[in-house]
């Protein structure tokens, strides 16, 4: 199942073999095209203690938005498919073209470059999808300057939606604070996002356990081996993200006041407790694997254990039958009249008796005795 999309990747890079150095192209995901994907959004938030203005912007506005420092500026990009827009954005903010072709290249781990006059760093915003108990996952940058950042997504996802709706407030206390509260509130906003992931994996886990006590099937095995892969790609992205904060924390920059510094610890406590969270339920999932496997061997047992059964009531008919086909001239009840019956009966009485004497030890049933 994995073949595919290391395929699948080298694919995508691929696209960029053989460029000199500084050309930008979009890398997404493999069965992507471009032409169908929606026009880049461009959406504007500039606000300072009087207010906030909200507007969506085009490719011409962008000249001079960095030279405006009197207010506190957020540049939302939805859509990053469209290298020249993503030059424009780069050309107005002075972004190193590296910064750009990592803003492309939407199949990165986090990260996080430090330059002089700005912060870049990367996460990823998932979705769960329980009809399959699979996750998918979509790139979001951001980059962080003295009084403006901009976040790059591929499309639009939810995840901004409760920071947005704190500047729209009227009298908001966020629009007082600085640049740097916004940045840690929309991470906090999309590592907030992935507890919800976990709940639902953490409900899907409990359900196949529930099932696999009932009655172990192969569709539950495929299940296990489902979440045991989400569980590994969640993992593969929070534990880069953990140092990427832990390293924010530091503040060895300055693009983050004193007052926020408390913040980002608290989202990095988030990311430690989300990771152990996530290795309880890959460790549920290996107790799962062990229930499939003692569910399927029991029954094996309780399948071998009827046949056994049923073996040896006929083992003894099948003696007494051998006994009196013999080719012996004398036998006992060769000349009787009845001699026949009495061995059928006798046959009959003994296969009575086993029986009574598995049903006293449980051997006919599903529990035994200890």
């Amino acid at each position: 199942m994995k073949k595919p999309r290391l395929n699948k990747r080298k694919k995508q890079h691929a696209k960029k073999s053989g460029l000199p150095p500084g050309s930008l192209v979009y890398v997404g995901r493999g069965d992507e095209d471009v032409a169908s994907l929606a026009v880049p959004k461009l959406t504007l938030m500039s606000y300072d203690e009087s207010g906030m203005q909200e507007q969506a912007i085009t490719v011409d506005a962008l000249a001079g938005l960095n030279a405006d420092t009197s207010k506190k500026l957020w540049l939302n990009v939805h859509g990053i498919h469209d290298v020249e827009l993503i030059k424009q954005i780069g050309l107005a903010f002075n972004l190193h073209p590296l910064v750009l072709e990592d803003i492309l290249n939407t199949e990165q781990r986090p990260k996080l470059d430090e330059f002089s006059d700005y912060l870049f760093f990367e996460t990823r915003h998932f979705y769960y999808e329980q009809a399959t108990m699979s996750v998918s996952s979509e790139q979001i940058s951001f980059v962080l300057g003295r009084n403006f950042l901009l976040t790059f997504q591929e499309r639009s996802t939810g995840a901004f939606a409760p920071v947005r709706e704190r500047l729209r407030a009227e009298h908001s206390p966020m629009c007082a604070l600085g640049i740097d509260y916004l940045a840690y509130s929309l991470l906090d906003s999309i590592v907030d996002k992935y507890f919800n992931v976990l709940e639902e994996m953490s409900d899907d886990s409990e359900k196949l356990e529930d099932a696999l006590l009932a009655k172990p099937s192969i569709t539950q095995l495929h299940s296990i081996h489902q979440l045991k892969r989400a569980s590994i790609e969640l993992r593969r992205v929070v534990w880069p993200l953990r140092e990427v904060i832990n390293h924010l924390t530091r503040n060895e920059s300055g693009f983050f006041s004193v007052a926020t510094i408390p913040y980002l610890r608290d989202v990095y406590d988030h990311t430690v407790n989300f990771i152990e969270s996530l290795e309880s339920i890959r460790d549920g999932l290996g107790g799962l694997m062990d229930i499939y496997m003692t569910g399927v061997s029991n029954r094996v047992n309780l399948e071998l254990r009827a046949l056994t059964v049923v073996a040896m009531l006929f083992m003894p008919a099948t003696l007494i039958a051998g006994i009196f086909g013999m080719n012996f001239q004398y036998m006992p009840w060769i000349a009787e009249q009845n001699g026949f019956w009495w061995a059928l009966a006798i046959m009959g009485g003994i296969a009575l008796v086993m029986l009574l004497i598995f049903w006293r030890r449980q051997w006919l049933t599903s529990q035994t005795q200890p």
